[in-house]
């Protein structure tokens, strides 16, 4: 929702820059935000596009924090953007040509407009969102346009930025702007260590702090029910957006394995992407028709229900063409949640969570026969489905539990505000 842009608080603010908000594929934004408040965190949201998905994870509706939401375009938000630009440009000379300078020099190295239409957020943010918020900090989740946008708001007003990297935004950016940002930030968060290494690599001198903080979940919400033993026709389940880093095709052709191998199951994906139309034809090409469907995206009580009726769930992750990859997909960490096995792949990551014959079974990236194999393994053998089940759920409690992990993240956010601990009221 929009609301005024004239708002006066005493309380220390914590400006999040989101690229969307709320957004469906992103609930561990929306748990992270209000799990702050709870903390006593005032937090401003400000979100670069309206939502646009016709639904949301419950958790939004109990979030307290202001939202407002920038202009998508730059003709259309010029009567916001002009405004607020003209006003700093005259209050505030040096750091309106210290943002312009950097924007300058992007420009010619990207071409892009989309450099322009980030100053002119940040411009928005820093002349008319921020004043009176007692915003403290600026922290930008994703550390691409979010991040731009997060620094010249930051140029702007003076306000310190800080940023959570996390998979596409690392790895398909250019490492110098990436490094850029890194060194300009007051800290990096990130949510593994495979990224903490990356990101490291682009800050050798280490002047900027680089945390990792895994996402997680709430285990409770995700204690699933007991279940019978396995018997087939099995079902087998993916949670996953369709997209070339997701390998749904590496899991269709190790689905028609099992099917020719005599293993009776059915298969269901949930989620939505551009890759459909190729996955709806790779599925009818390999004769699966009878045993995939595909459910598009679905709220979150409908994906808990699936993953209390599977038997294995199956994701086939891979290092797209562009070089994104995923980091620890939450799904993941709500499967091994509910006891649910896991056939994965050695990917990124996905090791610190699925550990080889420990947590859950991984295969080569691409080697749709070796996840074939493993998927055959965990439904034909009820010793190791409950072994790797029962040590799955114990790693999510010890590690992946996002109540301990939030705070963990408070404890950095205050420090960044200036502030000398994480619990800022009491917890509501």
């Amino acid at each position: 929702m929009n609301t005024p842009e004239t708002q006066t608080s005493t309380r220390p603010c914590l400006a999040m820059v989101l690229k969307g908000y709320p957004r469906i594929s992103e609930t561990f934004i929306a748990h992270e935000i209000l799990r702050l408040e709870e903390l006593g965190f005032s937090v401003r949201i400000l979100s670069m596009r309206a939502p646009r998905e016709g639904f949301h994870h419950p958790v939004v509706d109990r979030i307290q924090a202001r939202v407002d939401y920038l202009p998508q375009e730059i003709l259309p938000g010029l009567p916001r953007f002009i405004p607020a630009a003209a006003a700093l440009a005259a209050a505030s000379p040096a750091r309106f040509a210290a943002a312009a300078r950097l924007a300058r020099t992007h420009l010619i190295l990207t071409r892009k407009s989309a450099t322009v239409k980030h100053l002119l957020q940040g411009a928005l943010i820093a002349g008319k969102l921020l004043p009176g918020s007692g915003a403290r900090l600026i922290h930008a989740h994703f550390a691409h346009s979010p991040t731009s946008v997060a620094r010249f708001a930051s140029i702007l007003s003076g306000v310190p930025f800080s940023f959570f990297a996390h998979a596409k935004d690392i790895y398909t950016q250019d490492p110098a702007r990436l490094a850029e940002k890194i060194a300009a930030a007051r800290f990096v968060a990130t949510c593994t260590e495979y990224n903490r290494g990356h990101l490291s690599s682009l800050s050798p001198d280490g002047s900027t702090p680089i945390h990792r903080v895994y996402h997680g979940i709430d285990p409770d919400q995700f204690s699933g029910r007991p279940r019978p033993e396995s018997r087939p026709p099995y079902n087998l389940l993916t949670v996953a957006r369709m997209a070339e880093k997701k390998g749904l095709p590496d899991v269709y052709q190790a689905l028609r394995m099992l099917a020719d191998a005599g293993i009776a199951f059915t298969h269901t994906l949930i989620g939505e992407g551009d890759d459909r139309p190729m996955i709806e034809a790779l599925i009818q090409d390999l004769g699966l028709s009878d045993r995939c469907r595909i459910l598009g995206a679905r709220p979150h009580g409908e994906v808990v229900e699936a993953f209390n009726e599977a038997d294995l769930f199956v994701l086939g992750c891979k290092k797209a063409k562009n070089g994104d990859r995923d980091g620890i997909p939450n799904v993941l960490v709500e499967a091994l949640a509910m006891g649910v096995p896991v056939a994965a792949t050695r990917v990124s990551a996905l090791p610190e969570l699925v550990r080889h014959e420990e947590t859950g079974l991984l295969s080569p990236s691409g080697d749709s026969g070796a996840l074939a194999k493993n998927m055959a393994r965990l439904l034909l053998s009820p010793g190791l489905r409950a072994r790797v089940a029962a040590a799955g759920r114990a790693l999510v409690e010890e590690r992946f539990d996002n109540r301990k992990n939030i705070q963990d993240l408070a404890e950095i956010y205050a420090r960044g505000m200036g502030l000398a601990s994480g619990r800022q009221g009491p917890v509501s």
